[in-house]
């Protein structure tokens, strides 16, 4: 009995550790396909607000793992926690928006200081939810609120300037093509847009880019391309290939882990890709270092910053709940990414020019357009001036 005693205790222990030793509580959790019973999968220590501490719970209307938008959130998070101690708690509520309704009803029933949540698709949501809540906090990234509605004036909307980020990734573009030498029928530029959808904050990407092109050379074409959502890696590539093979030699993705899709082209073919939102150059940097530096730069949506700067903003006192705020170069909530491959890459002359315009975007000596609040005449005619 004593033997079958100790080999009792030791599977027991074995098990314990198994259980235990499936990933950290910082690490994200992988991607799951959704089924119709599965609850949102979370990230961070605590399971409930604490009494003592700023709690704070963020939303993610997808999965970790984009390398992308999410990614940059959950970061913010982070940098949350570091900087101000605060009790932070991600939740991933994946790509079935059958959850992002009542998961944001759970959330607004506990006792969190702040709930944030973000994009466009969970913006009729909140309007419906917070006012059954007027004592929470809540803050919407990259989208606003429609605070004509009445009972939001304890929402804080975050929209960003991705207009003028873009705008620095259309001048590099449309400075470092040589597409003008493969195409045989006329002797214009051709650079590459791949946006997730047809929707105004991507078209916004849109719209600065191809103006930071045309500024460049009044003559510039650029291929557009919409995947139809942000999440289809393989479409991406396949959209993107037909770029390249159409004569494309640079082109900026917008479509989150779609958009990885474009860079898996450019190293197929061996042409250049811009990123979008995180670093996205330096995901494959130790890997796959040949990749990395095919990604000049990545234009940056720092989520993370802009998450960082509320929350400090709420515990002076001084966040503007009840409007909405429009975040970019002057905040640091937008710009280029400029790590070893940008500098290896995109000569110094170049650089500098770039950094030239960001200054006088700053200073606002360069205005630069938006899709946002564009008509769909407008754009359509944007859209057709530099069609290829």
């Amino acid at each position: 009995m004593k033997k079958y005693g100790s080999i009792l205790v030791m599977v027991l222990l074995i098990l314990s550790l198994v259980v235990t030793g499936c990933g950290g509580p910082d690490e994200p959790a992988e991607p799951a396909e959704p089924t119709d019973t599965e609850e949102p999968a979370e990230t961070g220590e605590e399971a409930e607000p604490s009494d003592d501490q700023l709690d704070i719970v963020l939303l993610i209307n997808g999965t970790l793992g984009d390398r992308s938008f999410f990614d940059s959130a959950h970061n913010g998070m982070q940098l949350i926690e570091q900087e101000f101690g605060a009790n932070v708690r991600t939740i991933e509520m994946s790509y079935d928006q059958t959850s992002w309704e009542p998961t944001l009803w759970d959330v607004s029933e506990q006792d969190w200081d702040i709930i944030i949540l973000g994009t466009w698709q969970m913006q009729e949501y909140l309007e419906e939810i917070a006012p059954e809540f007027p004592d929470n906090r809540y803050i919407i990234f990259d989208t606003s609120v429609d605070y004509s509605l009445g009972g939001l004036d304890h929402v804080y909307s975050i929209q960003y300037k991705q207009n003028e980020g873009s705008f620095l990734a259309g001048v590099l573009a449309a400075s470092v093509t040589t597409s003008d030498m493969e195409l045989a029928d006329n002797s214009q530029k051709l650079i590459g847009f791949l946006g997730g959808m047809d929707i105004p904050v991507i078209n916004d990407f849109l719209v600065g880019y191809t103006e930071g092109a045309l500024y460049v050379d009044e003559d510039v074409k650029v291929y557009v391309s919409y995947i139809g959502d942000f999440s289809d890696s393989p479409r991406g590539k396949e959209m993107a290939l037909a770029q390249y093979n159409d004569g494309v030699d640079i082109g900026f993705n917008v479509a989150g882990q779609a958009g990885l899709g474009q860079i898996d082209a450019a190293e197929e073919v061996n042409r250049y890709a811009i990123g979008v939102d995180s670093d996205q150059a330096m995901l494959f940097a130790e890997n796959d270092p040949d990749k990395a530096a095919l990604v000049l730069t990545s234009m940056l949506k720092r989520v993370d910053n802009s998450l960082l700067r509320a929350v400090e903003l709420h515990l002076e006192g001084t966040l503007p709940y009840g409007e909405a705020e429009a975040l970019g170069i002057q905040e640091e909530a937008v710009g280029l990414a400029n790590n070893d491959f940008y500098q290896e890459n995109v000569d110094q002359e170049l650089r500098d020019y770039i950094k030239e315009i960001e200054e006088m975007i700053d200073a606002g000596e360069i205005t630069v357009r938006s899709a946002l609040g564009m008509s769909t005449e407008e754009l359509d005619e944007l859209r057709d001036s530099v069609s290829p």
